[in-house]
């Protein structure tokens, strides 16, 4: 990408501030210098050697009005310093307040945390993974400094990995393109913020219909029409998130474009490079005028959200030259927050970061509790000291969809796809509406967008409608193709010999209640009772209510008879049922009403009564009653046998 030699936006405010540095050129000033200003920091500025490069000095001149007093940070429990033989004497001392304890490189590994740090009981874990109040956990830390050429994939990885899970653990890492960068970034570290930069800020390519009080934010639908140059360089940043697509050398937004290159940095010959590169007039795969070159940002600290914005150095694709974290290291940001690796970061991770950074938390922390739900390790790693008094960083809300979304996905999936109902039948198209509405409801993006509890009661109210239509084919011919569903996935099951358990029928004889697991996503996993006198007796879906029939089982020509039908297990509620008799019983017994409603109280249970009538003429054989129930498109069915005698005169 092209640059000028030293950009400054026309917009950009002059700020007449006291600079809180002091930059030295030479190796042996720099070393007094640091000598000075250890001993006594409140007399002294932070020295900063620049070691002639001219970039340097004016960074070191822009950040003057994002800074204030002098601090010296909190110390790490430990650190690493990567091959410190290659740093100047004066920039090792400066380091080494920034750890209680030096460790030797060779002590790095995937087992050096729980060493250092054994890790907490697991039921403190488990209680603030609840939300239940614990006790407060110590926080440990552990720095690691060095050049960016020593900050490996086999160094650094390992510790990333170890550190995941770990909340009582905070990485932290001081690190520059070169001796003078990691001299800058140093001195940066001994700074406080200015009390009057106070702007939050978000600039998102990405995601579009966010907004947040106390937060300066511009979004994808906003960057179609803003002057994205002006509003970045036009403002001090406390802290400021860029959010769009790009590599390890740019950050894309909308036509804008955040720029790695750093033209005063040396070029390797033997590593890759971007187009701009391999030609001898300022090119870019971007347009050219909507550059912003990230040094010139002024921001505290600067959270660079893309893929590969901050790789390790032996796993980046461009030369460092190129490179958008050493940039930012090399600009004004005391604190750069950068991804290690490709990730999914959205709404859901943008939501964790405003919340987090307006309670004073963690921006990695923020991003990668989030997005641990979205991928296989953590992306984001902190660059710099930190705040002293960092806060604690929100745990995130849960993306899991609510279990009744899935369970009627699973469910809907199998009746659509698993051959059980023909093309033309009425519930296909309200089921496959539904399917369709659930399947954008369970991504991350609409789960982090939507009230879940919004998305919940929308749920109830179509399984509530789709329930009685399914229930209204029963009463109008109660051999539909659902009232097949059980034999139909049975077929495509095994029984899991695990589930099978003696129980007694209600006629009082040994039954054995069992579980088909099915065998393809088409089909449904189904339980039933077999009773050794009354054959099948119950027929339903796994998580779904059950049906008991209470009723007489010997009874007369000309009789009427009471059915009591009771509901177990059921989502409290409403729910539909219906009872019926077996088809060839129909011209002699009728059940009245059709269809009754019950209501569910909160431990699941309900019950309802039916008329059972047997005309004179009935002939005296073995009947069957049917009880049937809808609930969140599980269907549940019970069976009752009765008895028709002959009425005492004698008549059939």
């Amino acid at each position: 990408m092209a640059q000028s030699e030293f950009p400054v936006s026309g917009n950009e405010t002059e700020i007449i501030s006291t600079s809180p540095f002091s930059v030295v050129e030479d190796a042996a000033s720099y070393a007094a210098a640091v000598d000075e200003f250890l001993a006594d920091p409140s007399r002294t500025n932070v020295p900063v050697w620049t070691g002639g490069r001219a970039d340097l000095a004016v960074s070191a001149d822009r950040a003057a009005c994002l800074y204030g007093e002098k601090r010296r940070p909190s110390p790490c429990s430990y650190g690493i310093l990567l091959e410190p033989e290659a740093l100047p004497a004066g920039l090792a001392a400066l380091i080494a307040p920034f750890t209680d304890k030096w460790l030797d490189k060779g002590e790095v590994g995937a087992d050096l945390l729980d060493t250092l740090f054994p890790q907490e009981p697991q039921t403190e874990y488990r209680k603030r993974e609840a939300g239940e109040e614990s006790d407060r956990v110590e926080t440990h830390s552990l720095l690691i400094a060095g050049l960016y050429e020593h900050l490996t994939v086999d160094t650094i990885w390992p510790l990333l990995r170890a550190a995941e899970g770990r909340p009582d653990v905070r990485l932290r890492i001081l690190t520059g393109r070169d001796a003078a960068s990691l001299a800058w970034f140093t001195a940066k570290q001994y700074v406080r913020k200015a009390t009057d930069v106070k702007e939050l800020g978000m600039f998102t390519a990405v995601d579009r219909g966010l907004s947040r009080s106390g937060i300066h934010l511009l979004d994808a639908r906003g960057m179609e029409t803003a002057d994205i140059r002006s509003e970045i360089l036009g403002t001090r940043w406390s802290r400021l998130l860029l959010q769009g697509h790009g590599k390890d050398d740019s950050l894309n937004l909308a036509d804008y474009t955040i720029c790695g290159l750093n033209s005063f940095a040396p070029r390797r010959e033997n590593v890759i490079g971007p187009i701009c590169a391999y030609s001898d007039q300022p090119t870019c795969y971007r347009p050219l005028d909507k550059l912003i070159q990230l040094r010139d940002i002024r921001a505290a600290e600067v959270v660079l959200s893309s893929c590969n914005s901050g790789p390790f150095t032996d796993a980046a694709i461009y030369d460092p030259k190129y490179q958008l974290m050493l940039n930012a290291i090399d600009g004004t940001a005391g604190d750069v927050v950068a991804a290690i690796t490709a990730h999914d970061a959205g709404r859901a991770e943008n939501l964790s970061w405003m919340e987090t950074v307006l309670a004073h938390g963690a921006s990695a922390a923020a991003f990668n509790s989030s997005i641990r739900t979205a991928g296989p390790s953590p992306a984001y790693v902190h660059f710099g000291m930190g705040d002293d008094e960092e806060g604690i960083t929100p745990e995130p809300p849960s993306l899991m969809p609510e279990p009744l979304l899935l369970t009627a996905s699973a469910r809907v999936t199998a009746y659509l796809a698993g051959g059980l109902l023909r093309l033309n039948n009425p519930l296909r198209s309200s089921l496959e509406n539904l399917a369709t509405r659930i399947d954008s409801q369970v991504a991350r993006q609409s789960q982090a967008v939507h009230d879940q509890a919004e998305t919940t009661r929308g749920l109830l109210n179509d399984l509530q409608s789709l329930d009685l239509a399914i229930i209204e084919q029963f009463v109008s011919n109660p051999e539909n193709e659902l009232s097949n569903s059980f034999s139909h996935f049975g077929e495509r099951s095994r029984i899991d010999s695990s589930s099978l358990a003696s129980v007694r029928c209600q006629c009082g004889r040994p039954a054995e209640r069992f579980i088909r697991r099915a065998l393809v996503p088409t089909a449904l996993d189904t339980e039933g009772v077999i009773c050794t006198r009354c054959s099948d007796v119950a027929f339903g879906l796994p998580g779904g209510p059950s049906l008991l029939i209470h009723a007489e089982e010997d009874l007369l020509q000309g009789s009427t008879q009471q059915v009591r039908v009771e509901v177990r297990n059921a989502r409290p509620g409403t729910i539909h049922l219906g009872l019926f008799v077996a088809k060839y019983g129909r011209e002699y017994c009728t059940v009245t009403p059709d269809l009754q409603r019950v209501d569910i109280g909160p431990q699941g249970d309900g019950e309802t009564e039916f008329t059972l009538n047997v005309v004179p003429y009935a002939a005296s054989q073995g009947y069957y009653l049917t009880a049937y129930a809808v609930q969140d498109l599980a269907v549940t069915m019970a069976r009752h046998p009765y008895g028709v005698f002959p009425a005492p005169d004698g008549s059939k």
